[in-house]
């Protein structure tokens, strides 16, 4: 039989430790105070709904991408930092962290080129950058010319990963997505892409950054391309 142990000097303690049932109804009672103090009388507050419940994919689509672009465009006065928030953060696949953090020394616009340093142990890698991005690039820095970062607040800071989330989100509620987005969609979103236009899978492997194939086996498990020719009618 298990021994109980009591506080010294305490006129009516409980055992501190009887058996591993004990401890479990122990804990089990104090987390149920805790809750009851926390809110008196008041129900518990809802859970916080999964991923799955609030959306089917994880992902955009090109064309849902587009829409999303010129949204955040007509979002408020600096329509031209959050289009190009985006853009990059889609063509680069690139994480919240990484995004906010980018610097103009990772950037050589006479080349052509964007030096893409990952989080998270991943791989870094030099992309090229297209007309498109090099345009708002450069308007960007004309805009913006006295900061080390490509993107600021209005105070000259960097911006950071919550304000992203926030102006991400009602660039998806002005676009009229069908569901709620979040920074890491846009990423998924060129995994997706990339596999969809055939890729090889090793190259988006180092386009994204991964250390681990398997990361990136998902999107080709997304693509329909691979399902082209079963039937032909």
């Amino acid at each position: 039989m298990a021994k109980v142990s009591k506080k010294s000097g305490a006129a009516d303690s409980a055992p501190t430790l009887v058996n591993g049932k004990v401890a479990a109804r122990r804990r089990n009672r104090n987390a149920s105070e805790r809750r009851s103090a926390a809110a008196p009388g008041s129900p518990l507050p809802p859970r916080r709904l999964s991923n799955a419940s609030r959306r089917k994919r994880e992902y955009l689509t090109p064309d849902e991408i587009e829409k999303l672009l010129q949204a955040s465009s007509k979002l408020g006065r600096h329509g031209a930092r959050d289009r190009t928030l985006i853009l990059l953060a889609y063509r680069h696949g690139l994480r919240v962290s990484e995004l906010v953090s980018l610097r103009w020394d990772q950037v050589d616009l006479k080349a052509g080129l964007l030096h893409v340093a990952r989080l998270k142990n991943g791989l870094a890698s030099t992309h090229p950058i297209r007309g498109l991005e090099l345009r708002a690039l450069r308007e960007l820095r004309r805009n913006y010319p006295s900061s080390p970062y490509l993107f600021v607040s209005e105070l000259g800071g960097p911006l950071t990963p919550a304000t992203f989330r926030k102006l991400l989100a009602r660039a998806g509620e002005r676009a009229k997505l069908p569901f709620p987005i979040h920074p890491h969609m846009l990423r998924h979103s060129t995994g997706y892409k990339l596999a969809n236009d055939g890729h090889d899978t090793r190259a988006i492997q180092q386009y994204l950054g991964h250390r681990n194939i398997t990361h990136t086996v998902r999107y080709t498990e997304l693509s329909p391309e691979r399902f082209k020719g079963f039937w032909r009618d």
